[in-house]
């Protein structure tokens, strides 16, 4: 009977004390498990193009509304739930400025940086990352252009550039901290001996900047007769992808009708000469999303923390990490009776992976910050000679270090681009049974968007301005 009001008395204490810090993250989905847990179903089901079964298995908002707004905003376009995914993303967006803007948040965030020291990581508020906010406004962008309204899209587009720059600032100056955090609590060599543990993130050349946004940027200033504006974002895509010679003849294209004199010689030394549209006919742009990017995972890392009078406990470290996986091979598309040859604009793996390591220092920081907590909490038991608060604390402890796999996982993979010009008429975007129609008039540019996941292919296509 003792042990049992024992134990009564040190659950009544820990939810008690974690409802109080964190009351607003708290439910057993971000204590004793994890984001990608509970997002598996719904993240298979678009792994295999079924979208309208995703739609259908998305959680209820385990992350909160700027993650779940986004996947379901992502997962709805895709489906063709236009109305669903605008709303979705713009109800995430509004929350994006909410947390930015709200007086309060420092205060609420400050009781859930306090509950993650007893809990996890999955206790903080969510921030998306500036590449997750890139795509947040490139996918209003879209469902602004699917509804023929191009100034939104352009709205978007300009919003999507200022807000990665503002989350690039605020992230290194959290990495600052956390490097000052470390040296002043003399967690620096541990620090770097877990980063040499880690497994490898990959290769990070070419994956700060959203070539896909720089692209679609460049279209929508050009379709809208703002040349400089688009032969600025036009480059920028090609410094992302140097090797794609559609962004480079979009480059050419605008050099030369800007005179571009400075630019010119090296451009056609590289590219070659800017060949211009034939007269009566058109430019099919194709933008090509293909898979779903990597959803993160969790990796733990032994961590023994002694104890002087004779009591120690072992701890994990649980990091999210992304395994390594291989982007499945798509054939052609193929317009008219014509294979399309596509070339990379973008990787959204790189970009997520790119991310992480950016992160990572922030998140082992906190982590060692945890570990460090959580044992003292252990020690006070154990010095009291109080042997199941020890065991409770550990047993605690060890349930409730849940790696953090937070981020946004119904994204493209990778996307690709090709461009076709072709007499003015009526044709068909085909791949695998599915077809899009696609509308061609002389001297215009037919934007065709797809997307394609398992043996599915989603899509639409509208005419832009004039070439």
């Amino acid at each position: 009977m003792k042990v049992k009001t024992k134990m009564l008395k040190y659950a009544a204490i820990a939810v008690l004390s974690l409802s109080m810090t964190a009351c607003a993250n708290l439910s057993a989905q971000n204590l004793f498990s994890h984001y990608s847990a509970a997002n598996e179903q719904a993240y298979q089901a678009m792994q295999q193009g079924h979208y309208q079964q995703a739609l259908a298995a998305l959680p209820d908002a385990p992350a909160g509304d700027i993650l779940d707004g986004m996947e379901r905003g992502r997962v709805g376009f895709v489906a063709g739930a236009y109305p669903l995914s605008f709303s979705s993303l713009q109800h995430a967006d509004n929350a994006v400025k909410a947390q930015q803007q709200a007086a309060e948040y420092q205060v609420s965030e400050g009781l859930n940086q306090a509950g993650s020291l007893l809990t996890n990581d999955n206790m903080i508020t969510y921030k998306p990352a500036d590449y997750e906010l890139g795509f947040l406004h490139l996918y209003l962008a879209l469902n602004y252009i699917q509804q023929r309204d191009l100034e939104g899209a352009l709205v978007e587009v300009r919003r999507a550039n200022q807000v990665q720059m503002a989350a690039r600032k605020e992230r290194q100056a959290a990495l600052e901290k956390a490097e000052q955090t470390a040296q002043s609590n003399g967690l620096s060599q541990n620090l770097g001996a877990v980063l040499a543990r880690y497994p490898q993130v990959g290769d990070m050349l070419g994956n700060v900047q959203n070539g896909y946004l720089f692209y679609l940027s460049g279209l929508l200033y050009e379709a809208n007769g703002d040349l400089n504006n688009a032969y600025i974002d036009y480059t920028r895509a090609l410094a992302v992808a140097p090797n794609n010679r559609y962004v480079a003849q979009s480059v050419l294209r605008l050099a030369t009708r800007l005179d571009m004199v400075d630019d010119l010689p090296s451009l056609k030394a590289r590219y070659g000469r800017y060949q211009p549209l034939p007269r009566g006919q058109g430019r099919v742009v194709v933008l090509d999303e293909q898979g779903v990017v990597m959803a993160l995972d969790g990796w733990r890392l032994p961590l023994w923390l002694p104890s002087s009078q004779g009591y120690g406990a072992m701890y994990n470290l649980a990091l999210p990490y992304y395994p390594q996986t291989a982007l499945p091979a798509y054939s052609s598309l193929r317009l008219g009776n014509q294979a399309l040859a596509e070339q990379p604009l973008a990787n959204i793996n790189g970009m997520a992976q790119y991310s992480l390591h950016e992160a990572l220092p922030t998140l082992v920081v906190r982590q060692m910050l945890r570990a460090v907590a959580k044992n003292e909490v252990r020690r006070a038991s154990a010095q009291q000679g109080d042997d199941l608060g020890n065991a409770l604390a550990n047993i605690f402890n060890t349930l409730t270090e849940q790696p953090d796999t937070r981020s946004w996982q119904t994204l493209p993979a990778a996307v690709g681009l090709a461009q076709q010009d072709v007499a003015a008429g009526q044709y068909t975007l085909d791949w695998n049974g599915h077809q899009v129609a696609v509308p061609v008039k002389s001297g215009r540019t037919t934007l065709v968007w797809v997307s394609r996941q398992g043996s599915a292919l989603t899509g639409w296509s509208v005419l832009l301005g004039d070439n």
